[in-house]
C-alpha cells in the first residue's frame, strides 16, 4: 500500500486526527490538509460538499471516510470504533467497504442527508435500517471512490450515544466548508445558555471518537508499510 487518503467532514476532525498521528500541514493548502508517511488527511466539508474543489492530493491506493459518527445501536458507547462492512445511503442504496487488516469490520453505517438531532430519531433509524451508527458523508465518499476505481472503507468513532442527540443549533455551527463558526457559536450560546453543556458533552465525545479513529489509522498505516 503506497498511500491512504483519509477524508473528514469538519476541520476539527482533520486537525484532531493530524495531531494524534503527528502529521505535518501541507503548506500550500488553503484548507485543513496534512501528510505523513502513508497517510494524507484532508477536510472536504459536511456531506462531502467541498470534495470536487479540494482534490489536490496525490493519487491514493485506499480512501478512508473518517471522523465522528452518532450511535444508533443502544449498546454502542461514546469513543467506540465503527468499521462497517457496508454503508446505506440517504436513498436506501447500499455500498460495501473493503477489508482493512488488521481492523475487523462489522455492521452497517447509515448516511443521512441531515444530522440526526434526537434520541427518538436515532431509535427509529436503528429499528428501520439495522445500522449501528450514522453520519452524513460516508456514502458519498464511497460512491466517489468507486467512480475512481479506488478501494474505500470507513473508520468512524462514536461522538454521541443513542441516548444523545445533536441539537440543531449546534449542528448549524458547521459551515459548508467544514469550518466551525465562532461568531455563530457565541450567538448560539447567548440565545440558549443550556447549549454550553451540550457543546461540552459533544466536544468530549468528539475527542474520544477521534482518539479511537487515530489509533485505528495508525494500526492500518503500520500494517501497510
Amino acid at each position: 500500500m503506497s498511500s491512504i487518503l483519509v477524508l473528514t467532514a469538519v476541520d476539527v476532525e482533520t486537525r484532531g486526527l493530524a495531531r494524534h498521528l503527528g502529521l505535518a500541514a501541507v503548506s500550500t493548502s488553503r484548507w485543513p490538509h496534512y501528510r505523513g508517511g502513508l497517510l494524507e488527511v484532508a477536510c472536504v466539508g459536511p456531506r462531502a460538499a467541498r470534495l470536487a474543489e479540494r482534490m489536490a492530493w496525490r493519487p491514493p491506493t485506499l480512501i478512508i471516510s473518517a471522523g465522528a459518527c452518532g450511535a444508533l445501536a443502544p449498546d454502542l458507547a461514546v469513543g467506540g470504533l465503527v468499521v462497517p462492512e457496508a454503508v446505506i445511503g440517504p436513498d436506501g442504496a447500499r455500498l460495501h467497504t473493503v477489508a482493512l487488516p488488521p481492523l475487523a469490520r462489522a455492521g452497517t453505517l447509515l448516511t443521512t442527508a441531515d444530522v440526526v438531532h434526537t434520541p427518538s430519531e436515532k431509535a427509529r433509524l436503528w429499528i428501520e435500517t439495522g445500522a449501528v451508527a450514522v453520519d452524513t458523508e460516508s456514502f458519498m465518499l464511497l460512491e466517489w471512490a468507486r467512480g475512481l476505481g479506488v478501494p474505500a472503507a470507513v473508520i468512524r468513532g462514536v461522538s454521541d450515544s443513542a441516548t444523545m442527540g445533536v441539537p440543531p443549533d449546534l449542528a448549524a455551527l458547521v459551515e459548508p466548508s467544514g469550518h466551525v463558526s465562532r461568531s455563530h457559536a457565541l450567538r448560539t450560546l447567548l440565545a440558549r445558555p443550556s447549549a454550553v453543556a451540550d457543546a461540552i458533552a459533544l466536544g468530549r465525545g468528539t475527542g474520544a471518537a477521534l482518539k479511537a479513529v487515530a489509533g485505528a489509522l495508525a494500526r492500518l498505516a503500520r500494517a501497510g508499510r
